[in-house]
């Protein structure tokens, strides 16, 4: 059975107190949007667990929310075309967000944090885990609503982590949205070529935030520059990326990216591997800074 998302189980219930104590204080007038979203992360996975996953998904993806099967699809129109046949077990998704952050305009966020899963509701243990990240946009009536979603699998964790929040974006920033998703494209093309030209890590330094994590398949997550630099191709891998679409919130502080990526082997000149990417971007004194990314590589093709 194919799943939207694999995700990890609910922690303790966080207390609307303990977040609002955690958001810096010139980030107070985000701190009511940031619980909302938080809030809502968390009764996606109690559905998942209480009626389905299926059910969660096509409940809270927006209408024009982004699934990767394995590329790029509209999500709703895909579970529509896509039913689950019958079955004999219900499958048991659970997660929790443990790192989160929202836009000074209170309309964009992001969440990430680990999922775990059993093949069957029944079983005794869950037999998968990993983390997802998503991306939160509010609709127009005012519920928050995921544009886009993507997780990786990992070997269990050995703790659970408590939620945190990513630093606030800082600078001047425009509230041209038109110009803030064209400056955030630019910069997703400049960072491929810079890995092109300089290599992936050197590429990545550069634009990656202090407090940036990167989630890959069977890692558990890098957080913080140094360590992700692990997460990043050697000087003989040539990686590079093409973005399809990109937004950013209407304050122009938050945005987020995704798209295909390249991995080639420059000595046979030959490609290793292809797959789907997915960022978040921060302001940082008027330049885009990296602060999650997310890598999915494409199945390998089956030979004729």
């Amino acid at each position: 059975m194919t799943h939207p998302r694999k995700r990890s189980i609910l922690a303790a219930a966080l207390l609307t107190a303990l977040i609002a104590s955690s958001v810096p204080a010139q980030n107070r007038r985000s701190v009511d949007p940031l619980t909302a979203m938080v809030g809502t992360e968390r009764a996606f996975s109690r559905m998942s667990e209480q009626k389905g996953i299926r059910e969660a998904f096509t409940e809270f993806i927006a209408e024009d929310g982004i699934l990767f099967r394995p590329r790029a699809v509209f999500g709703k129109k895909w579970m529509s075309d896509n039913p689950l046949p019958p079955a004999t077990t219900r499958p048991l998704l659970v997660w929790q967000p443990i790192f989160a952050g929202i836009s000074r305009a209170g309309d964009l966020g992001y969440t990430t944090g680990p999922w775990q899963l059993k093949n069957d509701i029944k079983d005794a243990k869950f037999s998968a885990f990993g983390n997802f990240m998503t991306v939160w946009k509010k609709q127009p009536d005012g519920k928050w609503k995921f544009v886009v979603d993507l997780g990786v699998s990992n070997p269990e964790p050995k703790k659970p982590a408590l939620l945190t929040y990513g630093e606030p974006a800082s600078g001047r920033f425009t509230r041209d949205a038109a110009k803030g998703r064209s400056d955030l494209t630019n910069t997703e093309r400049d960072f491929s070529k810079a890995s092109l030209k300089r290599g992936a890590v050197e590429a990545f330094l550069a634009y990656a935030s202090p407090d940036v994590r990167v989630l890959r398949n069977q890692k558990q997550p890098f957080v913080g520059r140094k360590a992700a630099v692990a997460a990043w191709t050697p000087l003989s891998i040539e990686w590079t990326w093409t973005t399809q679409f990109a937004d950013v919130s209407s304050s122009g502080d938050l945005g987020y990216s995704y798209g295909l990526y390249e991995k080639r082997d420059k000595a046979a000149n030959s490609i290793i591997e292809t797959g789907n990417y997915m960022r978040v971007w921060k302001r940082v004194n008027s330049a885009w800074k990296l602060i999650l990314d997310v890598t999915d590589p494409h199945p390998p093709e089956k030979k004729s």
